[in-house]
């Protein structure tokens, strides 16, 4: 495990490890969202439900007919701290999205979307309305699987390359993520998971020469040793996936070899690394920096915590090992 050290901003995205907030839009974590993106995190998270009686898209951790966040109805930065939250999903990128124009030395900013119970085609919420909410309300400021792919065959021979632009070509970018909701895997008669739609919709967009409709990365989901894509029997689906995410204690555990994602040029999300043995307390900041220093050393190229009250560590910045 190579040690880490700060990293600069002509480092490309694929070479850095920076910290992440889990539940970011929690309201019991903070009054609203932009106080979180106050704190210059590599990562925050939107926990997102297709309401299919109104057929909205909803930002609660539980209630899939309802709102539950720090969102707010902004149409300045000014407006980002103050006004009544609990906004459907529209609201909250624009609340990114006024963040990023008010703070122009930020990001680049993954935004990650955790599809609880996964798209819901027959009520027309499917990967194609996503992506029109997200263009419509953050507009330029998304950095697109087309950015990324150029003029490479495929997204995975793109990062392979390490074509990923440095931070500094970032600046202001939002990179946009999905995974599998916990409903939507816990559910045995969902046999069209998130990954997999997402990843045959771009297959249909690349065939139809529109890919740059496309707003989003979609990711492998859960740990696993080897390539993980192995998992997907359909092999056109696999060179779209050049993100990860899993168990911060899964990869740590030395079941899986990380510097293949970093060897290849993936990038690695590792989840909740404040549980790998052994447990870092929320406030013991030289223990939390530690564990940000090592998961740098293998690979990673974001620790995501529940951290949400140390800044220092939030806003953490670090070569990848």
């Amino acid at each position: 495990m190579a040690p880490a050290f700060a990293a600069g901003s002509g480092s490309r995205v694929s070479q850095t490890t920076t910290v992440g907030i889990h539940n970011t839009y929690d309201p019991s974590t903070f009054t609203y969202l932009a106080q979180a993106l106050d704190l210059r995190p590599g990562l925050i998270e939107l926990d997102v439900w297709p309401n299919i009686i109104t057929r909205e898209w909803k930002v609660s951790h539980s209630n899939p007919l309802g709102n539950s966040n720090n969102c707010v109805a902004a149409t300045t930065a000014a407006g980002l701290y103050t006004g009544g939250t609990n906004k459907n999903l529209e609201y909250c990128l624009d609340d990114i999205r006024l963040w990023l124009g008010a703070h122009p030395d930020a990001g680049p900013l993954i935004l990650k979307l955790e599809l609880k119970t996964g798209f819901s085609a027959r009520t027309n919420q499917g990967p194609a309305q996503l992506d029109a909410a997200i263009a419509a309300h953050l507009g330029s400021a998304v950095f697109k699987p087309a950015d990324l792919l150029g003029s490479y065959a495929s997204l995975d021979d793109a990062a392979k390359a390490n074509a990923w632009p440095t931070r500094a070509q970032l600046t202001g970018k939002v990179i946009i993520d999905v995974i599998p909701g916990t409903v939507e895997e816990a559910n045995p008669t969902d046999t069209l998971r998130t990954d997999v739609e997402y990843a045959q919709y771009l297959n249909g967009l690349k065939a139809a020469g529109t890919l740059g409709k496309a707003q989003i990365f979609p990711v492998v989901h859960n740990a696993q040793a080897g390539d993980p894509r192995s998992r997907y029997s359909d092999t056109t689906l696999r060179p779209w996936f050049v993100l990860f995410d899993g168990d911060a204690s899964t990869y740590a555990g030395g079941s899986v070899d990380t510097s293949w994602y970093d060897t290849n040029h993936y990038l690695l999300v590792m989840t909740d690394v404040q549980t790998i043995a052994p447990a870092v307390a929320a406030g013991d900041l030289a223990a939390a920096q530690a564990r940000v220093t090592q998961v740098a050393g293998l690979h990673a190229s974001v620790a995501s915590s529940d951290w949400a009250s140390m800044p220092s560590v939030n806003a953490t910045l670090l070569d990848r090992g």
